[in-house]
């Protein structure tokens, strides 16, 4: 499928699931009372404007922000395996909002996205410290999946030793958009104006593609050109996880995915990766709200029963 045939069907379904998920839930709505209920008078306003709406932005923009994420960590490592997780952010995340709600349990969880985002930079700052600016993409693979193994290790740990603080930690870790709202998406939405510095960097991952030295000819820097890629990855990938918990998987499906789609070329790669991420995200809602209603499973379970699958499928075919 050619990059022009690629961008109008995704933006169509975009659209269609949006339509879905404001359409079906615990209680299933019309076309005409998903639209009345956009305003202030109609019996489904609370439903429609302050329940549904802000999931359904919540799921496109940390759909695509995760998805972008893995995009960047991809580009840079040179492997389609890799995404945000293994870099430690996720873990890392997780790691400070299990601390939060275990020692300070009687805290409100209004801090809780501020928390989680503080733990993913800072372990983005000990990989960058344990690597340095000049490390090699294998170095930074591996040192991210050791810290990683090492974050997952300590969630375990206070899970373990304090069972009776755990409940909304282990909500929280499972990746969900419930309870989400217009706070959050205000919250969420500055970090995108990151969004335009990643597109500007399509060029030069095509050049790292060549390795360093035909990079390095071309006028490339990799260094640096790493360390701004992994930064915005780092960012955004903190900002969404800080919002939703954990959703695992996404970042490593959507653009492997993609790039069977539209092919390797960043420049219709990234922007291409950040629609399917969002429409992945709006279709694993919809089937999380719509499955068992009233009970709603996080997203997270959903896109991992997803992604584990298509990440073994992977792992068979490169081996």
């Amino acid at each position: 499928m050619t990059a022009q045939r690629f961008f109008p069907i995704a933006v169509i379904t975009l659209l269609l699931l949006a339509l879905a998920n404001l359409m079906f839930g615990a209680v299933s709505l019309s076309v005409e009372e998903v639209w009345s209920g956009l305003y202030a008078s109609s019996e489904n306003h609370f439903t429609i404007y302050e329940y549904r709406l802000p999931r359904i932005f919540l799921a496109i923009l940390v759909g695509a922000g995760l998805a972008l994420s893995g995009a960047l960590v991809q580009g840079v490592i040179r492997n389609p395996l890799a995404s945000p997780d293994v870099l430690g952010v996720s873990h890392g995340a997780g790691l400070a909002a299990v601390c939060y709600m275990t020692f300070f349990s009687g805290a409100s969880t209004r801090w809780l996205p501020e928390v989680a985002l503080t733990g993913g930079i800072l372990a983005a700052l000990v990989l960058w410290y344990l690597c340095g600016a000049r490390s090699s993409a294998i170095k930074l693979a591996i040192t991210g999946v050791a810290l990683a193994a090492l974050w997952a290790s300590c969630i375990d740990f206070l899970m373990l030793t304090k069972p009776l603080e755990i409940n909304n930690a282990l909500l929280w870790l499972t990746g969900s958009l419930w309870g989400r709202g217009w706070t959050q998406l205000q919250a969420l939405l500055p970090w995108f104006a990151l969004i335009p510095l990643a597109l500007g960097l399509s060029k030069y991952l095509n050049l790292l593609d060549l390795g360093d030295d035909s990079a390095i000819s071309l006028g490339a820097r990799p260094p640096y050109l790493r360390l701004l890629a992994l930064a915005i990855a780092v960012a955004l990938t903190a900002a969404c996880v800080s919002i939703c918990g954990p959703i695992g998987f996404l970042g490593l499906v959507a653009p492997h995915l993609t790039r069977k789609l539209v092919g390797g070329r960043h420049q219709p790669l990234l922007p291409a990766t950040m629609l399917t991420g969002a429409c992945l995200l709006l279709a694993a809602d919809l089937a999380a709200r719509t499955l068992d209603p009233p009970i709603e499973l996080p997203a997270g379970i959903l896109t991992a029963i997803i992604g584990a699958p298509y990440f073994l499928w992977l792992l068979l075919r490169m081996k």
